[in-house]
């Protein structure tokens, strides 16, 4: 299998991306937030409203929980390795963004779950997350465990009609910052670049170690 055609895809349309799942407005920090300060947006419902349990399949063929996989500050991201253009742009920006940090002197990792599981298999999204980064986690799964991590997660995906082989699939680009125990913290638009990520990362990690 060749890694790098299946990141950078073989198909000529282009993916729909998929607008907003939830309302981000400007956050006014508040005291009782161990995080205000390093926050650049908020989330209708507040952060517990993303995130929770789910079960998937690790790289390695383990089946895994989000306990699991959650053991350092993740930069979490849901795509798929056949997708022409926009998920190995975001991985890549996240791998970035990991390099960064570490650099830095931080212990952070990031994970990739796919949300194509019927051509994402384990093996798959091994040399997918690898191409990026030692420490990027590949996650498939069943289509039901898929689902149900995509809709703790408030991610929205949707398979096109069409070829059987080549088809795309829309979904959200949204990159997730989870910590143990505590869970989702915060998200990163598409157009937050990686050293904007790592410094927002590294602020979240300082107030979480305080």
């Amino acid at each position: 299998m060749n890694t790098r055609n299946i990141a950078i895809g073989s198909v000529v349309a282009a993916v729909a991306l998929i607008g907003v799942t939830f309302v981000v407005t400007q956050l006014k920090p508040t005291s009782d937030d161990q995080f205000a300060q390093c926050r650049a947006s908020a989330i209708s419902g507040g952060a517990s409203a993303i995130g929770g349990p789910f079960e998937l399949v690790r790289e390695d063929g383990v089946t895994v929980t989000d306990v699991d996989v959650f053991t350092k500050p993740t930069l979490l991201y849901f795509g798929y390795t056949f997708c022409p253009d926009v998920c190995p742009l975001d991985n890549m920006r996240n791998a970035d963004a990991l390099r960064l940090l570490d650099e830095r002197g931080y212990d952070a990792q990031a994970a990739f779950i796919s949300i194509d599981p019927e051509r994402d298999t384990v093996d798959v999204v091994n040399e997918f997350s690898d191409l990026f980064h030692e420490n990027m986690i590949g996650l498939t799964g069943s289509v039901e465990q898929v689902k149900a991590a995509s809709k703790a997660y408030k991610t929205y995906f949707k398979k096109q009609d069409g070829d059987p082989e080549y088809y795309l699939v829309d979904h959200s680009t949204f990159a997730y910052l989870v910590f143990p125990e505590i869970g989702f913290v915060e998200f990163f638009k598409r157009e937050d670049e990686a050293d904007e990520m790592a410094d927002r990362v590294a602020c979240f990690i300082d107030a979480w170690e305080k």
